[in-house]
């Protein structure tokens, strides 16, 4: 998974519509110092600095994402107290649709109060309700995902065990979602997983799933096991089993495992990162990728989770952080058009001057990397139009390219006068033109104006193109036709 790719994900989530069912709760931290013993009893005492309230249970999914960028409609139950108007005015700052929430006077709204010191849970506080729906609200519920899940690219269950997802509501998500044609995904809770047969995905940590199973997880073919009895006996299309520093391994219909190792660099709290993961999948698999891509994006990102302390959100920017740190020099600068279309925005917008050039950069030689110095020099930001292989083909023959565009790619992006890379795969770069708008187009002093493609477009807008000469003598064809010379002789 790379960079570019990541990227480009997250520049269309705000497509994406995502359905969360499941149990609300307060998260309440009470942030403190403990340095003294009370003289009460033989307790700390937690001199409290801070206070924080976040979205807890299915409202940290909700929460999750949103901060990746979807559009999320939450469909739960809250009482009609101070703690169900607190959640509520919560997700209106968050920007969440709350039309599917109900009021019911009768239920308590849950809240955790957890109270930190020295980066430490002192103590945590449970006031909820467990109790299952009222049969006249469960109807509402079920009736409500029927009649507005084509509305959705994916259903997420997030089930705390707090009486939301009651059996009826699970069917009804399963069944509409089966109805439309959209992916189901489940945090499940107990030991009895039928209840959500037919269901797309579950996501049980090992514990969970040696509870839900009965199978001690102590190895991989025990892990296997226990993946299978509980694939069988709900019928998933696929199973990712969270095993904290272990990583993940997904198990889907047919007997495909993908085993994928951890990425967290530092642990403080686990508390939230199933969330976490739930969120990401929801809308890796929303956005087209398959299973196996969703749950290493999830992973990433309950990585970063676990460094937090407390239920967090983790952010797409750090997320694209920490793909790149396995790709720092070139994969930071190869961008998809979406993405390089809205950095180049920022740039002008910050008084930057704009230089577009292009070319397939077959064989790079000293000629190429002058002509790019030149061209950066005429302004702020060079962006580099490299075109593709199926471009190079017809432009220069099915011989060509001898390098293919990963790799011109990687080595452009890797010289200091490059400041982005971007692939076409048209024969000319008339649509990037169109749609960077650079203040200057550049292009080989072997062009006359009259040829240069674009120019029309840049002058349109009081651009201008500037023409580059090249180092006499160094082209690519120069280079193959040596070789060959070199190689021929020496076979005679």
């Amino acid at each position: 998974m790379d960079r570019t790719t990541v990227e480009t994900l997250f520049a269309h989530t705000a497509e994406i519509r995502c359905l969360v069912v499941g149990d609300l709760m307060l998260d309440e931290y009470l942030w403190g110092k403990a340095e003294r013993i009370s003289p009460e009893a033989p307790v700390q005492v937690v001199d409290v600095v801070r206070e924080e309230l976040r979205l807890g249970g299915a409202g940290n999914v909700v929460h999750n994402l949103a901060a990746l960028g979807a559009r999320v409609s939450v469909c739960s139950v809250v009482g009609d107290d101070q703690n169900g108007q607190e959640l509520l005015g919560q997700f209106c700052h968050h920007q969440i649709d709350t039309q599917a929430v109900f009021l019911d006077p009768d239920r308590r709204t849950s809240r955790k109060t957890r109270v930190v010191a020295a980066h430490q849970q002192i103590v945590r506080i449970d006031r909820e309700s467990r109790e299952a729906l009222p049969a006249a609200i469960e109807q509402q519920i079920c009736c409500w995902i029927a009649a507005h899940a084509d509305e959705f690219k994916v259903i997420v269950l997030s089930d705390y065990n707090k009486g939301v997802l009651t059996p009826a509501v699970i069917a009804a998500a399963i069944s509409a979602a089966k109805i439309v044609g959209i992916p189901v995904l489940i945090d499940p809770k107990g030991t009895d997983y039928t209840r959500y047969s037919g269901a797309t995905l579950l996501t049980p940590n090992r514990k969970e799933a040696e509870a839900a199973s009965g199978i001690s997880i102590n190895d991989t073919a025990s892990l296997a096991q226990a993946a299978s009895v509980i694939m069988d006996t709900t019928g998933l299309q696929h199973l990712l089993i969270t095993r904290s520093e272990e990583g993940m391994s997904l198990f889907s219909k047919g007997g495909e495992i993908v085993h994928i190792p951890t990425v967290a660099r530092e642990v403080f709290d686990v508390s939230g990162a199933g969330d976490t993961v739930l969120a990401t999948l929801a809308v890796g698999i929303a956005s087209g990728f398959n299973m196996a891509e969703s749950a290493r994006l999830a992973n990433i990102a309950a990585g970063i989770a676990v460094g937090k302390l407390g239920t967090s959100i983790v952010t797409p920017q750090e997320i694209i952080d920490t793909v790149s740190l396995a790709h720092k020099d070139s994969y930071t600068k190869i961008k998809s058009l979406v993405v390089l279309t809205a950095l180049i925005a920022a740039e002008k917008n910050s008084g930057k001057r704009i230089v577009f050039t292009n070319g397939c950069f077959d064989l790079l030689h000293a000629g190429h990397v002058k002509y790019l110095q030149k061209a950066r020099r005429l302004g702020d930001i060079l962006v580099l139009g490299l075109n593709s292989d199926a471009s190079v083909r017809r432009l220069k023959g099915p011989k060509r390219p001898l390098i293919d565009q990963d790799e011109r790619a990687h080595l452009l992006a890797a010289l200091d006068c490059i400041d982005y890379v971007i692939v076409f795969d048209e024969d000319t770069p008339l649509k990037l033109i169109t749609a960077l708008k650079p203040h200057i187009l550049a292009k080989g002093g072997d062009y006359s104006l009259d040829d240069v493609v674009g120019r029309k477009i840049v002058e349109s807008y009081g651009g201008r193109v500037e023409l580059v000469t090249f180092v006499d003598g160094k082209s690519t064809t120069n280079i193959i036709e040596r070789i060959l010379e070199l190689y021929s002789s020496k076979q005679e």
